[in-house]
């Protein structure tokens, strides 16, 4: 039901209506434009495949094309319907009807692709009053469409007052630190360079390919003196060995004592800093292969900072290989789409409008990826009046996330990494659009310092490719210890100063310039990777 994505075919991820919204952003795919140029950094080699050199600090970009359902090998999935529902008249509260259906589907036999069917929703209007729960493996929950007519699509109403959220996609995986016993070793490479893969491990006796290990660089003193207490200054300092930076992966290859990861690292692990270690994730119940289709979810239309409703439309948890797409999210006060504890998920062609709150912290984080979120990927979005509208809130087991093709109109703040060392984090053609933000900046890739309760650096080894700040407003930039982030491309005004005027300005290049090749450095990244499965090549572990 789903197909591997070749180059030929890597336009038709997610369908037509993907290919088309993106058409100004895959111009890498054909002849480059006449006036196009290239960053220093990442650009075409005479094969056409992206070359990359590092920056003057010796920093390099790394390669975010790992995000996403199967790690972005193949299309999200076309489910056959084996169970639907329509709406009843007069019904009051649909949530226990809804939530039987979906049981149903999750109690059907496990099918060898992975999946026991989609449950439709038929068009129609269905107030929910409760959460609607998706906890088994295989089961897609599909509307008849995203719109406001409930004679042709399928609206969802959370009702009944103040709760996380309507629709929870939830596993019962085990928290990261649950390890399988003799399995822990030590990294002795010296230095894992940000990008890379490959790593050299005290031992892999008790390792095999496949097996899903937890990487874990611990925060310890010396790290955290490196990094200037993380950028914190007059807030009380971070709480002391809190925030380890964690990778889930799975190991692709063994060669002696060398392992190599199925995406890469997206911060520097210095042995002489923090002694990083590897074990086999004792992960429980990931839940795998689900899905949200074609509907629409909303909060009955409050007033504009009324505050009694859902806090989110949707929210991902302890999931891999998940996806929501083609949906309108309507009326949050937190979030249309929250994604934790999960990997691999796509979030395509969706929606986030009109959330209704109040404009303070702890609000309208349109498309967020919170703790433990890593090789996320969203793709194709529209919000408007958003605080964060793409934005990452998970600290350092954040990472590898990417935002590709949004717009966020009238925000209220900024878009970026949120606090606490989030890594690898790509904005590609993002844009915020009349920002009326208190700050100048739109989008940050910097250290937020005392914001909050200390966020400190919110953004590091990340990159806004391509993307665009108007209305006077500014792109903000700055490099971290021992790390950098980058602004390539961007149409607007780039600043490296926000609330410091004493940080160094990240890596800024093309600013205003317009014909950047690749124009979107995930597809270009996604299809040299592609390109190298599919002619057998195997793609640099850097």
């Amino acid at each position: 039901m789903s197909d591997s994505i070749s180059r030929r075919n890597l336009l038709k991820i997610g369908g037509g209506a993907a290919a088309a919204s993106l058409a100004g952003v895959t111009l890498q795919q054909g002849e480059a434009r006449a006036d196009s140029w290239n960053s220093e950094l990442v650009y075409p080699g005479a094969d056409g495949r992206l070359v990359y050199v590092p920056d003057e600090r010796g920093k390099m970009i790394p390669d975010f094309s790992w995000a996403g359902y199967r790690n972005g090998t193949e299309s999200l999935p076309s489910v056959p319907v084996v169970k639907e529902i329509g709406p009843i008249a007069g019904e009051l509260d649909s949530t226990a009807r809804i939530q039987a259906a979906l049981d149903d589907v999750g109690a059907m036999k496990l099918g060898p692709d992975g999946f026991r069917g989609a449950l439709l929703l038929k068009a129609g209007h269905y107030p929910v009053g409760g959460v609607l729960k998706m906890q088994r493996d295989g089961v897609v929950l599909r509307g008849e469409g995203q719109w406001q007519d409930p004679s042709a699509n399928t609206v969802i109403t959370g009702t009944g007052g103040v709760r996380s959220t309507v629709l929870w996609i939830d596993g019962a995986a085990a928290d990261w630190d649950s390890e399988v016993a003799g399995t822990r070793t030590g990294v002795i490479s010296s230095l894992v360079k940000t990008g890379q893969r490959r790593l050299t491990l005290a031992s892999t006796l008790n390792l095999q390919v496949g097996d899903n290990i937890m990487i874990v660089h611990p925060d310890t003193p010396q790290w955290r003196d490196a990094i200037n207490n993380g950028g914190v200054r007059d807030q009380p300092s971070w709480t002391a060995g809190a925030y380890p930076i964690m990778y889930n992966r799975y190991i692709q290859e063994i060669v002696g004592n060398d392992i190599v990861i199925c995406a890469p690292v997206f911060n520097d692990l210095r042995r002489s800093l923090s002694q990083s270690y590897v074990y086999v994730w004792n992960r429980g119940r990931v839940l795998r292969n689900v899905g949200v289709e074609n509907l629409r979810i909303d909060m009955g239309d409050p007033a504009p900072f009324n505050e009694e409703h859902p806090e989110s439309c949707i929210v991902v948890s302890r999931a891999e290989d998940a996806w929501v797409k083609d949906a309108s999210l309507l009326q949050f006060s937190n979030s249309a789409v929250w994604v934790q504890r999960s990997t691999r998920v796509t979030v395509q062609r969706v929606r986030a409008m009109e959330p209704r709150s109040k404009v303070v912290g702890g609000r309208r984080y349109s498309f967020c990826a919170a703790g433990n979120a890593q090789q996320i990927l969203f793709r194709d979005l529209e919000a408007n009046l958003a605080r964060h509208a793409f934005v990452a809130t998970g600290t350092t087991t954040c990472s590898g996330n990417v935002w590709l093709n949004g717009s966020n109109r009238d925000g209220r703040n900024e878009s970026g990494g949120h606090h606490r060392w989030s890594q690898g984090l790509l904005y590609d053609n993002i844009k915020e659009l009349s920002n009326q933000s208190d700050n100048l900046w739109a989008l940050g890739l910097h250290n937020r310092g005392d914001r909050g309760d200390g966020h400190g650096w919110s953004s590091v080894n990340s990159v806004a490719w391509n993307c665009t700040v108007d209305a006077g407003r500014q792109l903000c930039v700055q490099t971290p210890p021992t790390a950098q982030n980058f602004a390539i491309g961007t149409q607007g005004i780039v600043t490296g100063q926000n609330w410091y005027t004493d940080h160094q300005k990240g890596y800024e290049c093309g600013t205003n310039r317009l014909g950047l090749d690749p124009s979107s450095l995930y597809l270009a990244q996604l299809r040299d990777r592609l390109d190298a499965r599919t002619s057998g090549t195997v793609g640099a572990a850097r």
